[in-house]
């Protein structure tokens, strides 16, 4: 009798536990979005405002402030990835809003390049992707951790290809180039997204370590989002060229 009692209180103790997890998770969850969804809305807005002013354009394109908003934004993400642990939290918070901001005017000349109609389509077919990328790496009961090295090939040799490309310049190779950025961004979304939730249940974060961790997971999703929107945009948009 004494031992169904004590099974009984440890499934409930276990219920119990798990809700706590959940509850958690989701909050940690929630708050990763809300951090990627406002950094995409401080960009979005940045590069509109910067794409309206022919001023604004020609002073940071037209010299060597190009050349930094280019670079700015990796050095932040290298900033904020070692230091991490050294850094505050509003520290961390700061550098993030400083990199969606630079990356707002980097994204400015999209606006130049294609239609107002095709950024705003293609916008919304990489959200519901994304959407949808980052629902099954969440629910899914498969282990992509084995894909992460895959991944990460990947996007090195795409950076090499997009560099060798930029002395080639060829349409057939930038088209590769899209499609590849596109699929492997995709896998990464997913992957991320799997990662995000079982170091979460692994660690359960709390106060200031869940939010400066929160930040940190929200700029892989964001760099993931932008990037898809980015490659889908070469390839559906219909720009100049």
């Amino acid at each position: 009798m004494a031992l169904n009692a004590d099974t009984r209180y440890s499934n409930t103790a276990s219920r119990v536990d798990a809700a706590e997890i959940d509850a958690g998770l989701r909050k940690y969850m929630l708050g990763v979005y809300n951090y990627m969804a406002s950094g995409l809305l401080v960009s979005a807005i940045v590069a509109l405002l910067v794409s309206s002013s022919p001023a604004a354009m020609q002073t940071i394109f037209g010299s060597g402030l190009g050349y930094v908003v280019m670079f700015a934004p990796l050095g932040i993400l290298l900033v904020m990835s070692f230091a991490q642990n050294k850094l505050s939290t509003p520290a961390i918070q700061g550098l993030y809003w400083a990199m969606v901001a630079i990356m707002g005017v980097s994204l400015s000349t999209i606006f130049i390049r294609y239609g107002m109609g095709d950024v705003v389509r293609v916008f919304f077919i990489t959200a519901a992707s994304f959407a949808g990328l980052s629902l099954f790496g969440y629910t899914t009961k498969k282990n992509l951790s084995g894909m992460g090295s895959f991944l990460v090939m990947g996007l090195i040799g795409l950076v090499i290809a997009m560099v060798v490309n930029m002395f080639v310049e060829s349409s057939m190779m930038q088209f590769v180039i899209s499609v590849l950025g596109v699929l492997i961004f995709a896998g990464l979304t997913a992957f991320d997204t799997q990662r995000i939730k079982s170091t979460y249940i692994a660690y359960r974060m709390e106060g200031d370590v869940a939010t400066r961790s929160a930040v940190m997971d929200a700029v892989g999703l964001y760099l993931n989002f932008v990037n898809m929107f980015v490659f889908l945009l070469h390839l559906f948009g219909g720009g100049d060229d």
